[in-house]
């Protein structure tokens, strides 16, 4: 693997941001820039000032998925090789899912493959006018494996089973369709509603922010009555907090008086 680092980690006031600097390569995954991705995410986590993470690819891309090139260098090695290579880019998504913190992606350009599943793993998905998604690993005999798990949670049975098993790609306006897209941003103002939008996201309680993700994909794994009484759990610890107590302070004493 190359010294020359893959992600540059930083933040700025309450943002911590992610961002892959790759664009010769149009930000494809390696083993290096998986690793370096969950290291970053690790490090932004760990940090109390940060309330919010924004992931981002350098240049004019986000992320074209896997770099072939690097697979292709070990097209020969032995399948434990190959698995402890897929489990980098596996822990990246596992982290996304369980850090408490919102995480954001901002998609300009080409959203593809395994760099499509790294958009779907942030919570909300902002994309520029022109971005692309696609899964198209079936063109060249690979399997959207770990994504999969992504995209069933992102839209219907049958669009998923579309996207992977055509391997087509669709734009922002589609993709915000069928569910791959929060937002879709003007080209013109992308960079400052995407730095607007995080601003603004930051801004709320920490705690509320973490409950309300921790409770939102916790909802995944339980029963409609399990998700009601997981509901009932947060919601009394919710109402625990200093945050919850100084917005309901805050709220009554705007609008005491008021008709």
């Amino acid at each position: 693997m190359s010294d020359a680092p893959r992600v540059r980690v930083e933040r700025r006031d309450a943002v911590g941001r992610l961002t892959i600097t790759r664009p010769q390569k149009r930000n494809a995954l390696d083993r290096q820039t998986a690793e370096e991705l969950f290291v970053g995410l690790s490090t932004l986590e760990a940090d109390p000032a940060v309330r919010v993470i924004l992931v981002r690819g350098e240049g004019k891309d986000f992320c074209a998925g896997a770099d072939l090139e690097a697979l292709s260098a070990m097209l020969d090695a032995p399948s434990e090789v190959h698995r402890e290579d897929a489990e980098t880019l596996g822990r990246v998504f596992l982290a996304m899912r369980t850090i408490v913190k919102p995480i954001v992606g901002a998609v300009q350009g080409r959203a593809l493959a395994g760099g499509c599943g790294l958009a779907l793993a942030c919570d909300l998905v902002l994309a520029h006018e022109d971005a692309k998604f696609g899964f198209p690993e079936v063109k060249v005999g690979f399997v959207p494996a770990m994504v999969m798990t992504l995209l069933r949670r992102s839209v219907g049975e049958k669009h998923a089973a579309d996207l992977v098993l055509t391997g087509r790609v669709v734009g922002a306006e589609e993709g915000a369709r069928l569910g791959l897209v929060s937002r879709i941003l003007p080209g013109r103002t992308f960079e400052a509603d995407v730095d607007r939008i995080v601003e603004e996201i930051s801004q709320s309680p920490k705690t509320a922010m973490a409950l309300t993700k921790w409770l939102f994909n916790k909802l995944d794994e339980l029963s409609f009555a399990d998700g009601i009484a997981a509901g009932i759990v947060t919601n009394v610890e919710a109402r625990l907090t200093e945050d919850f107590r100084e917005g309901v302070r805050g709220f009554v004493a705007r609008n005491k008086g008021v008709k």
